[in-house]
């Protein structure tokens, strides 16, 4: 840094430390100057009761918020979505009167949006983020909104700091860098002075936030939810869609690099595995706990920062979701769509999750905005597929043209039409649950556990695993300025494992506390990766193909890829046709300038003239970015000769071979294992 540069510096923080101490001691007040004794917790009937609608300063600060961009989401802007359709296998009757759920003869169209949570609509889609999951249910008794995420917890217990998350998230206001980044001072500062996002940076520094495919992700209600039988009795219930293909991510290199390759990687990767009929598969399962259960567990069942883990309650596999059609405009469809957790059907209600209580009011207040009043659910994507009427008239964007003078309920000139709906007739009526308590800004205590599942979750990671989540911190943290930030952090991580914090302090220049760790020695398998279902289905190779090529065993190989579903394209050092030593011509699908390794799941060197030294060095570069992405690399004849010249061979997931049939099965083998972590060690 120059001199210059460093007496600019220096005064500007001098100045931002004359502004902090100007600003030190002001009291925080509504936006009409009323001080607040409480802006941790919304106002609560009881400790554990539902948010109270006279709660003016969690209205305030929520629509404050909510209001704060135009045009685009405040959050999950960056999004893409598609069509599908829901099958149920078997009847929750037991546990719902909800009738897409109980009833296996119907098809329930489907709209699913997916999502970054922290960068804009411009921004790029493989950076370390969360995963907006939301899907839209059009249901005959009306639309039923699962709105979710790809991580099954959340940062925060109460929605009323949901303005104060996403702030110190969002790019810093001064300078409005970085962009759909969490590594940053702002963010890490939110962190270590809210202890209770510690399960959920877990979460978001693991592999899980860099989804290798939507197609092959994990989604999650997050929320605690009521089922609601005929009977009229209550179950909590958790709701996740589980990938047909198995739950993988990219690693972190090649997730920065492919943001620069290909900034639309993740939608273009929906919509090409739809437009070739590779149709994305999720089955939906439910966690249940009968409602006299609701104390058994050491954790609150209610608290949005916690799960349930799978091996206490096991996940029902109950239906599937296929998508299987792409959106014919982004705009009207994939922008327009109108999510909201409080889009219900009868068998469907909610429970006092404080964070779940703020986003029923939250949804709607965003839309009013962004889509231009209250009509949005007359937009095309949002119309449910049953009738709807109401005394709701005018208003911006008004579709329905209403007939006769009446707009009110009850009445006598229309024949009181429409009339409200029985129990019996289909009509919505909330679980009747006893509520009692003080008027009180609280949190039950119950929510006061921190590090229990995020020592959970750090138990139950593989050592590779393990390794990401501290390259993880030492990332995001090598790129805080404020020492004392990074050294919060350290101090709060070390009470979810001090191997964690050691790991990832040195890194940054600091020391672990001498003390700390957790005495949580549980561990649930469901959550690690290197479990999940392993396929080569749909996994993308670049075959790396030049002059000469031996065109029989390519053709019995590309067979073998076809049966097993493996996508392979063709990629060389000029467009157009290549012809083999037998004569065979082959269509080239990318030249080196406009592919690159990361865009694919493995490599594969099927030979040719190594003389060419512009194709030679092309393909050195491509087998060396797959090693060092642990994906998986093979090679025939001359593509054998280019990996044993370069010292790739003997090692795990590099497979070579000139048999077709043979190394065909084996190479397959290699690219469902998806990667290869023992080169982790090389």
């Amino acid at each position: 840094m120059s001199d210059q540069n460093r007496e600019h510096k220096n005064k500007k923080d001098a100045q931002l430390e004359k502004d902090r101490v100007e600003d030190k001691g002001k009291k925080l007040t509504t936006n009409q100057g009323l001080k607040m004794a409480e802006d941790e917790f919304s106002l609560k009937a009881g400790e554990r009761g539902p948010t109270l609608m006279e709660d003016f300063h969690f209205r305030e600060k929520m629509t404050h918020f909510d209001h704060e961009r135009i045009p685009e989401r405040i959050v999950h802007a960056r999004g893409f979505a598609a069509h599908g359709e829901f099958e149920l296998y078997k009847s929750m009757e037991k546990y719902t009167k909800a009738d897409f759920l109980t009833d296996t003869s119907k098809k329930t169209p489907t709209f699913v949006r997916f999502s970054t949570v922290a960068g804009n609509r411009g921004s790029a889609e493989t950076v370390r983020d969360a995963r907006g999951f939301a899907t839209k249910f059009y249901t005959e008794e009306g639309n039923y909104d699962l709105v979710g995420n790809n991580i099954p917890v959340f940062f925060i217990q109460d929605a009323i700091k949901f303005p104060d998350l996403v702030h110190a998230l969002k790019p810093e206001p001064h300078n409005e860098m970085p962009q759909a980044a969490s590594a940053h001072d702002t963010f890490w500062d939110f962190i270590a002075n809210n202890q209770e996002s510690a399960h959920m940076v877990m979460w978001a520094m693991s592999d899980r936030a860099i989804p290798r495919s939507f197609r092959m992700m994990e989604g999650f209600g997050v929320h605690t939810f009521r089922l609601v039988n005929a009977q009229d009795e209550s179950f909590f219930v958790k709701f996740h869609w589980k990938p047909v293909l198995g739950t993988h991510s990219v690693v972190w290199d090649e997730a920065q690099k492919i943001n620069g390759k290909d900034p639309d990687f993740h939608r273009g990767d929906l919509w090409n595995s739809i437009e070739e009929g590779d149709y994305p598969e999720y089955e939906l399962g439910i966690q249940v706990i009968p409602e006299e259960d609701e104390f058994k567990f050491d954790f609150d069942v209610l608290d949005p920062t916690k799960l349930w883990p799978e091996e206490d309650v096991p996940v029902e596999i109950i239906g599937k979701m296929t998508l299987n059609r792409n959106v014919d405009n982004v705009f009207a469809e994939t922008e327009q769509v109108a999510f909201h957790p409080g889009h219900v059907v009868p068998g469907i209600d909610f429970t006092n999750d404080p964070l779940l209580q703020g986003r029923l009011f939250s949804y709607t207040d965003t839309q009013l905005i962004r889509l231009g009043g209250p009509n949005f659910h007359e937009l095309p994507i949002n119309r449910p597929v049953c009738p709807f009427h109401n005394n709701q008239r005018d208003g911006y964007g008004r579709h329905t043209i209403n007939k006769g003078p009446v707009s009110y309920h009850k009445n006598s000139l229309w024949d009181n039409t429409p009339e409200t709906a029985s129990k019996e007739e289909g009509g919505y009526e909330h679980y009747h649950e006893k509520v009692e308590g003080r008027k009180v800004r609280a949190r039950s205590e119950s929510f006061k556990d921190h590090f229990s599942q995020a020592t959970l979750f750090w138990n139950s990671m593989s050592e590779p695993e393990k390794q990401h989540i501290i390259n993880a911190f030492s990332f995001e943290l090598g790129k805080v300025e404020s020492e004392s930030v990074r050294k919060q952090v350290v101090d709060m991580f070390a009470n979810v494992s001090m191997d964690l914090a050691k790991g990832f302090a040195d890194n940054i220049g600091l020391e672990a506390p001498s003390n700390g760790g957790s005495d949580v020695t549980k561990s649930s398998p469901a959550l690690s990766q290197e479990n999940t279902v392993k396929s080569p289905k749909t996994r993308k190779v670049a075959v790396i193909v030049g002059e000469g090529f031996k065109g029989n065993a390519l053709n019995d190989i590309f067979n073998t890829f076809k049966s097993e579903g493996v996508a392979a394209e063709i990629v060389s050092n000029k467009q157009g046709k290549l012809k083999g030593e037998d004569g065979t011509e082959v269509a080239i699908d990318h030249t080196f300038q406009t592919a690159d390794p990361v865009l694919f799941d493995a490599v594969y060197i099927a030979g040719g003239d190594l003389n060419n030294k512009s194709f030679k060095q092309s393909a050195v570069y491509y087998a060396s970015e797959a090693f060092k992405h642990f994906k998986p690399i093979g090679g025939s004849f001359e593509g054998t000769q280019l990996l044993k010249e370069n010292d790739f061979t003997d090692h795990k997931g590099v497979v070579v071979g000139d048999d077709a049939s043979t190394f065909a099965s084996d190479f397959v083998e290699a690219i469902a294992a998806h990667r290869h972590w023992s080169r982790e060690l090389v």
